[in-house]
């Protein structure tokens, strides 16, 4: 029951559902505490294979996945028609069944091929949830859900450049069976949003064996209105800026290795410090979409809402990978540090992915992300690979 208690805290959190604060108070000016906006599932890997690297993604070589990390990717990629299903237990130390479930495809079309249309659902499942007042007092049950649907089209204009747009229809329910009272009446929350990618990407052949194909690529993602739970407030999305470079060094026929790095920027306003009746405290300022986002650069401490990622791949025969990364984000803006490793395989069309978060720290202070795995199944064809082409 203790740990049903904690989720559902973490679940008001996720929504900005309390009256108090909304950030741990450590004061502004040089001192922020955790960034905390609505519907932070948007920014939970969905991706066993990046999931493996220490989240990285933006710049790697496109799969069916790249919906999620760079819509701009999806064109770029080597087969007609793909498709991937992933499976994430979350906060497995805390509860055993809060789950994301996603599942993306694409499909590839125009006169040269240099066309894509792709979408995407995520389903984030927050388990049976029993409901507490800030006094402890119990105040129903219920199972929150929350889910988004996205729509891309991405387009090649070189052969090295492409960009890409997608749109996002977002619903959270994360109130669902929770006691309403006459101070406070709780709703869906529901907004739209997108995305804008751009990515680079060029091979130089160096032997008639070897080569090296460097890429980069950077995303704005999650832009769009707020949205609200009640009729008091309205909520910042994750709005973030994403940037990434990967090199890939193919050693011989058999054998190539991958190295990655992303660097990302929550453009969410800084939390401020509110003067009140039982003392100051610190919350999220009412700003609109663009000043909030213009905000986190010029009205908050250096580095604030930065994430790194590294993350390293090895292929033998394009059949058997092993993958590892780490994860770095200042303690100020939530302290989430942690390696990650994993596995993949591919065998003719299929592809199978799998990734886990290292355990770190210990008692309290272990981290909730611990033992994070996630388990991803891809499919990928070329034109015939449903029977002979016509002519």
């Amino acid at each position: 029951m203790a740990k049903r208690f904690a989720i559902a805290g973490i679940t008001v959190l996720s929504g900005l559902m309390a009256t108090g604060s909304y950030a741990q108070k450590t004061g502004l000016n040089g001192q922020v505490g955790t960034i905390t906006t609505a519907v932070p599932f948007l920014r939970i890997s969905p991706d066993a294979r990046s999931g493996a690297m220490g989240d990285v993604g933006i710049a790697l070589s496109p799969d069916a996945n790249a919906q999620y990390w760079n819509v701009a990717k999806v064109a770029t990629n080597t087969k007609d028609f793909g498709a991937s299903v992933t499976y994430t237990p979350w906060l497995k130390d805390l509860v055993p069944d809060v789950f994301l479930g996603y599942v993306s495809l694409y499909k590839k079309f125009g006169e040269n091929n240099d066309q894509a249309i792709s979408g995407s659902l995520r389903y984030f499942n927050l388990g049976n949830i029993d409901y507490t007042t800030i006094d402890a007092t119990p105040a129903g049950s219920g199972k929150p859900r929350e889910f988004s649907f996205d729509v891309g089209y991405s387009r090649r204009f070189s052969p090295y450049l492409s960009l890409g747009v997608t749109l996002r229809y977002i619903s959270s329910n994360i109130a669902a069976g929770a006691a309403q009272d006459n101070s406070a009446s709780y709703k869906p929350g529901k907004a739209f949003a997108g995305d804008i990618g751009v990515f680079y990407s060029k091979t130089k052949e160096i032997s008639e064996e070897r080569s090296g194909t460097f890429s980069a690529g950077a995303v704005l993602s999650n832009v769009g209105s707020q949205i609200s739970y009640s009729e008091t407030r309205r909520d910042f999305l994750p709005v973030n800026l994403g940037i990434g470079v990967a090199y890939t060094y193919k050693i011989d026929n058999y054998n190539k290795i991958t190295g990655s790095l992303d660097l990302n920027k929550a453009l969410v306003p800084a939390p401020v410090t509110y003067a009140g009746v039982n003392g100051d405290s610190l919350a999220l300022p009412e700003k609109g979409v663009i000043s909030g986002m213009l905000s986190s650069f010029s009205k908050a401490p250096p580095g604030y809402g930065t994430t790194v990622s590294v993350g390293g791949e090895y292929w033998y025969q394009d059949q058997f990978a092993v993958r590892a990364g780490y994860f770095y984000e200042n303690k100020n803006n939530g302290d989430r540090q942690y390696f990650t490793c994993g596995l993949g395989v591919r065998y003719s069309v299929f592809g199978l992915n799998f990734s886990y978060l290292v355990p770190s720290g210990s008692g309290v202070a272990r981290n909730p992300l611990s033992n994070t795995l996630r388990f991803s199944l891809t499919f990928d064809f070329d034109k015939g690979a449903f029977g002979k082409k016509e002519g």
